[in-house]
């Protein structure tokens, strides 16, 4: 991955600063009997208004049998990522719910993740959520020029052990510019002191993802949704961060 130059960072940071706009708008809505459609429509909509495209409706990462059909990913409580918004899908009291969302700004993509609780939140919910964050935290710590990129995944992956929780799978954070999904892979787990070298400029989309259970995961029939194979919660937080010379800066605050 090429580090990012001074024009390309500005279009980032703007990118980034309507994302995040446009992902606090679609929290908001989440109340029950809200359908997932209707998130995905005020995803939708929050963009296109900001002069901004989706980076997820149309596309086709690799190894994906279809396009994405939609906006947002909307995951729920056992559901991991990729979950397809649905109008027959209604959020209930308690309900964990993961929106994903990125989009492009002048042709640079930025990604970011939320999860909230539809009005109340359990106990044990609350402290997966509080974990999550926690693990995001020391990941953007490690996140600093002169580290590597298995820094990163050292850092969540302590957390998860911390707290006694799973790590999905195979699944992790990326690097991101012009394109949704760039070089390298940023794995939830280490060792420390592995993988590609974090150079000043480089631009990350770093997503711990816990899980209740164990972390294996399963496809749906949908062939977009994960969700954990022992039917226990799954909870997300994303943001992306460009690599300064000392630390790294949030461009997507939420």
């Amino acid at each position: 991955m090429i580090a990012k130059t001074k024009e390309e960072i500005e279009n980032l940071r703007t990118s980034g600063r309507m994302l995040a706009e446009v992902l606090k708008e679609v929290a908001l809505l989440v109340k029950p009997g809200v359908t997932t459609a209707t998130l995905d429509l005020a995803a939708q909509a929050g963009i296109e208004s900001r002069g901004c495209k989706s980076a997820f409706f149309g596309y086709t990462p690799e190894g994906a049998p279809h396009p994405y059909p939609a906006t947002l990913c909307v995951t729920v409580n056992d559901e991991v990522v990729h979950g397809i918004p649905s109008e027959s899908r209604l959020l209930k009291e308690g309900d964990l719910v993961m929106l994903d969302l990125g989009l492009s700004y002048n042709g640079y993509f930025t990604d970011a993740a939320i999860t909230v609780c539809v009005r109340t939140c359990d106990e044990a919910a609350k402290r997966l959520m509080e974990a999550t964050r926690k693990a995001l935290d020391a990941g953007i710590k490690e996140a600093r020029a002169g580290n590597r990129i298995g820094d990163i995944g050292a850092a969540i992956e302590a957390v998860a052990k911390e707290y006694g929780y799973g790590l999905a799978e195979d699944l992790g954070g990326h690097a991101i510019g012009k394109k949704p999904h760039e070089k390298p892979f940023i794995a939830n787990i280490g060792p420390k002191g592995s993988g590609e070298k974090i150079v000043e400029g480089m631009v990350l989309a770093l997503e711990p993802i816990f899980t209740e259970g164990n972390g294996k995961i399963i496809l749906d029939s949908d062939e977009w949704t994960y969700r954990t194979e022992d039917g226990s919660r799954s909870v997300e937080f994303e943001k992306t961060i460009l690599v300064t010379k000392d630390t790294a800066e949030i461009l997507t605050v939420l």
